[in-house]
C-alpha cells in the first residue's frame, strides 16, 4: 500500500517565510494603535484602504440609506440565509443547559452559561464582500445574547458595501464601523479614544487579520486561529467525476492566492482526469487569476490504495472544508476526527455551507481542526461553575477530605480553610495546620 502525490504544494519553509513578514508588519501596526489610538487607525485606513471619512462609525440614517440600495431579491436572499444560520444557532443554544446537581446531601454544584459581554465581529469585504460572514459572526452572537456587538468591515470600491452593512444590521450589530485589516482588529481589541475595546474577536480575514488576532489573543478572546481558506475533496469513482471534483476544488481556491485545495482519491484515473478538468475550467473561470495561482502553488493531488489510507491522510491534513463523495460517506463521518466541517455526498457542496445552509463557515485551518471546531453559538458563552454547601454535616465531611488532600500537597493555608469549617460545623478540634481526622477514625 502506498500514498502517491501526483501534485504537491509549496514547501512549508516557503510558507513560513511569508508568515514571518506578516508577523512583523502586524506587530508594528498594533503597537502604533496602542500608542496613538484613533490617529494611527486613520493613518492606516488612509494608507491601506484610501478611505478617510469624518467618522468610521455609521449612523442609523447612513445604515438605512445603504440598505435601501440593496435590491429586493438580494435582500430577500440575504434574509433567508441569515434565518437558516439563526435557526441552527438557536438549536445549538437550546442544547446547552444550565445545570445544578446534588452529588451528596447538602452539596450543590452547578454551572451557568453566560454570554461574553462584548464582541467585535470582522467581516471581510476588501476583495469580495463577504455578506455571509456577517450572518456567521453577528447573527450568531445575537442568538447568544451578547449585550454589545460591534462589527467592522473594510470599504469595498471606496465605500461601505450595502449588502454587508444590511447583513450586519439585520444580524443585530449595535455599532458598525467601516474599517478593515489590522486597524479594525486593533481598534476593536485595544480600543481608541472613540471605540471602547471588546472582550472577544471573531470572524475570518486575510493573513494580516489572522495574525492580528493571534497576537492579541490573551488580551482578548478569539474564536480560533484562522488562516487561508482550505478545501479537500475525498472522492472515488462511484460517486464523483472529474467535473465535480475540479469544480469543488476551484470553488474554494478562488478565495485567495494561498488557498490550499487537495484531492484525495483511490483512483489514479479520477485524479488525472480532475487535473485535466481543472486546467480546462481555469480557461473559463472569471476568477482564474486568483484560483489558478492557488492551484499552482497550493494544490495537491494524492492517490491512495485504500479507504483507510484516504482516512489517515485526511485526518493528518485536517483541512478546513472536507467534501466527501464516495460509496461510504457515512463511514468517513463516523471515523474522521480532524477537520473543520464535512460536506457529505455529491449533492452537498462547500459553497452552500459558506453562504446559506445554516452551519457556521468560520472554521479551523492550519491543522487546528485537531483540537477545535469552528465558530458556533457556544463560542460566545462562558460556562461558569458554582458551589454551595447547605448543611453542617456536609461542610464537616467535605472539609475533612479537603484538609487531608491539601496537606498531601503541602498547602497548609489551604488546609486551614477546610479545618476552620470542620471545627465550626463539625465540632472537631483539629490542631492548627494538622489534618482533619477521617470519619472512620472517629467511630
Amino acid at each position: 500500500m502506498t500514498v502517491r502525490h501526483l501534485k504537491t504544494a509549496r514547501s512549508a519553509a516557503d510558507r513560513a517565510d511569508d508568515d514571518t513578514k506578516v508577523r512583523a508588519i502586524v506587530e508594528d501596526g498594533l503597537k502604533d494603535i496602542d500608542d496613538r489610538g484613533d490617529v494611527a487607525v486613520r493613518e492606516m485606513s488612509e494608507k491601506f484602504d484610501n478611505y478617510s471619512p469624518s467618522s468610521y462609525r455609521l449612523t442609523l440614517p447612513e445604515i438605512a440609506a445603504l440598505m435601501a440600495r440593496v435590491p429586493d431579491r438580494d435582500m430577500s436572499d440575504l434574509k433567508f440565509a441569515q434565518q437558516q444560520v439563526r435557526n441552527f444557532a438557536q438549536a445549538q443554544r437550546d442544547s446547552m443547559r444550565d445545570i445544578e446537581v446534588e452529588p451528596m446531601p447538602g452539596v450543590i454544584l452547578g454551572h451557568k452559561n453566560i454570554p461574553v459581554q462584548s464582541v467585535g465581529c470582522y467581516v471581510p469585504a476588501g476583495k469580495f464582500p463577504m455578506v455571509a460572514s456577517a450572518h456567521m459572526s453577528v447573527a450568531t452572537a445575537s442568538v447568544a445574547k451578547v449585550p454589545r456587538i460591534i462589527a467592522c468591515t473594510p470599504p469595498f470600491n471606496g465605500e461601505p458595501n450595502p449588502a454587508v452593512i444590511a447583513a450586519m444590521h439585520l444580524g443585530g450589530a449595535h455599532e458598525i464601523y467601516v474599517l478593515g485589516g489590522i486597524q479594525a482588529i486593533g481598534a476593536m481589541a485595544i480600543g481608541t479614544q472613540t471605540i471602547d475595546p471588546v472582550h472577544m474577536l471573531v470572524g475570518p480575514g486575510n493573513a494580516f487579520v489572522a495574525e492580528a488576532k493571534r497576537q492579541l489573543f490573551g488580551r482578548v478572546g478569539i474564536d480560533l486561529f484562522a488562516g487561508p481558506t482550505e478545501t479537500m475533496v475525498i472522492a472515488d469513482e462511484t460517486a464523483a467525476d472529474a467535473e465535480l471534483c475540479a469544480t469543488d476544488l476551484l470553488g474554494q481556491a478562488e478565495h485567495g492566492y494561498n488557498s490550499p485545495a487537495i484531492l484525495v482519491t483511490n483512483s489514479e484515473k479520477l485524479a488525472r482526469d480532475t487535473m485535466v478538468e481543472i486546467d480546462r475550467l481555469l480557461t473559463i473561470l472569471p476568477t482564474a487569476d486568483t484560483a489558478g495561482v492557488s492551484w499552482a502553488d497550493y494544490g495537491e493531488v494524492i492517490v491512495c490504495d485504500t479507504y483507510e489510507e484516504m482516512l489517515a491522510v485526511a485526518d493528518d491534513i485536517a483541512s478546513e472544508h472536507v467534501q466527501v463523495m464516495t460509496d461510504r460517506d457515512d463511514w468517513f463521518l463516523e471515523h474522521m476526527t480532524c477537520y473543520g466541517a464535512l460536506f457529505l455526498g455529491p449533492r452537498t457542496n462547500v459553497a452552500n455551507g459558506d453562504k446559506v445552509i445554516g452551519t457556521n463557515h468560520t472554521l479551523p485551518t492550519k491543522k487546528a481542526g485537531r483540537y477545535t471546531g469552528g465558530l458556533w453559538v457556544g463560542k460566545y458563552l462562558k460556562t461558569h461553575s458554582y458551589q454551595r454547601i447547605t448543611t453542617d454535616e456536609a461542610a464537616a465531611e467535605i472539609g475533612a477530605y479537603g484538609s487531608r488532600l491539601c496537606l498531601l500537597e503541602g498547602f497548609v493555608g489551604h488546609a486551614e480553610q477546610c479545618n476552620v469549617r470542620v471545627r465550626r460545623y463539625g465540632g472537631i478540634n483539629v490542631p492548627y495546620g494538622g489534618p482533619a481526622p477521617h470519619k472512620d477514625d472517629l467511630a
